[in-house]
């Protein structure tokens, strides 16, 4: 007998191995892309600003004075650049943070609504008796949305006269901290180092006027070089 079925023909052998050497070409790109997209987006996003990156070592080296009252600061590891925080004096005229650049800051966001603030108040009064100056300032901003009069009250009352009075009745100062994940709750307290890069951060009250503050801060305080 014989087989009457057409004979159908092969593949030539040239276009045959083409076929593998695609695919395995754009499962190449493929991975080259996807490096591209997060490998680098990573490396971006862990390089930060390069301005900042002498905060992360300062911070490095702060750690170990982070114990004892100020255990529950977290230290900088990634080089971070505060945003420029817009808010008024006591007289109501407008101040930036970078009004503070060439010097260490700790801003503090409070409010007379927070009882830990109310009770973390003194203490920054005395910190800033001890350290405020031409190197160092507490920038404590009241956030209070209502009654303006009532946070100047307070301060007055509990004869906290050594803080300056800064307030942003928007509470936009919060929503900008807590934009880059800075500010989870009442009070929170960001040390800044003479270039506006974040040095640590603590999400509530800590006994600033204790050794344990003042000694770190003043290594803060210390010029890089």
């Amino acid at each position: 007998m014989t087989n009457d079925m057409p004979e159908l023909p092969s593949p030539p052998r040239a276009a045959a191995r083409r076929i593998p050497l695609a695919i395995g070409a754009a499962l190449i790109a493929a991975a080259i892309g996807f490096a591209v997209v997060y490998g680098l987006g990573g490396l971006n996003r862990q390089t930060g600003d390069a301005a900042c990156r002498p905060a992360v070592e300062l911070a490095r080296k702060l750690a170990p004075l982070a114990h004892g009252e100020v255990a529950a600061l977290t230290m900088a590891t990634a080089p971070l650049r505060l945003p420029d925080l817009a808010f008024e004096d006591a007289a109501g005229k407008p101040k930036k943070l970078s009004d503070w650049r060439g010097r260490t800051v700790l801003v503090n966001l409070w409010a007379t609504w927070c009882v830990p603030c109310r009770k973390e108040m003194p203490a920054l009064d005395s910190l800033q008796a001890k350290l405020g100056g031409p190197d160092f300032e507490v920038v404590a901003i009241n956030i209070d949305t209502r009654d303006p009069g009532k946070p100047k009250n307070f301060l007055k009352e509990a004869n906290l006269t050594r803080l300056g009075y800064f307030s942003d009745q928007k509470a936009k100062v919060f929503q900008d901290l807590k934009g880059i994940g800075r500010a989870l709750g009442m009070p929170t307290s960001v040390l800044v180092d003479r270039q506006g890069c974040e040095i640590a951060t603590i999400a509530g009250p800590a006994e600033w006027a204790s050794d344990d503050a003042v000694k770190l801060i003043r290594a803060a305080m210390v010029p890089p070089g």
